[in-house]
């Protein structure tokens, strides 16, 4: 399928696990949950911006680093939410791309997915608050440290975040 198809899913490959298609009710429940939010579209309302600073990240010697910022304010939840009507604690994340072609090719599926409004969502805590917080796209909040503190060098990120997104029907 091409990046102009549908994101519509398709259910062909299930034939070949020998599981057959979903039954109908699967199917409507799929297509209600999205609707709905589920947990698509329930990203509060938020600002996206980056600018590009002038130093390389682990890995990436040659280029400049894209940061990514991330506001949410402090806001009451919506029907997509948890628990409607009750506040949630807003959030400010800084996330880093390498500046180069696949890093810039990144960036702009992380604009549509936030457009989309499948980077964020809000979820309750450990201390049982209501917090925004990332969805299932891994994001980079340090510029180095490694993999396992959530930085670089990470030499299969891009990639990763790629078919993530594409997972997501971002292209």
């Amino acid at each position: 399928m091409g990046s102009n198809h549908s994101s519509d899913k398709l259910h062909c490959n299930r034939y070949l696990d020998g599981q057959g298609p979903p039954s109908l009710v699967q199917q409507a429940n799929d297509e209600v949950n999205r609707v709905q939010g589920g947990p698509h579209n329930s990203q509060p309302e938020g600002q996206m911006t980056w600018v590009v600073l002038h130093r390389d990240l682990p890995g990436f010697p040659d280029d400049n680093t894209i940061q990514i910022s991330y506001i949410f304010p402090d806001g009451i939840q919506t029907d997509k939410h948890p628990h409607p009507g009750q506040p949630y604690t807003g959030l400010r994340l800084l996330a880093y791309v390498p500046d180069c072609r696949e890093g810039k090719k990144v960036l702009k599926l992380l604009e549509k997915a936030f457009d989309q409004q499948l980077l964020f969502t809000v979820a309750t805590n450990e201390d049982g608050k209501d917090v925004v917080t990332t969805a299932s796209i891994p994001l980079k909040t340090q510029q180095d440290g490694g993999s396992t503190v959530g930085g670089y060098p990470d030499p299969e990120y891009l990639k990763t975040v790629k078919q993530l997104l594409k997972d997501e029907g971002i292209e």
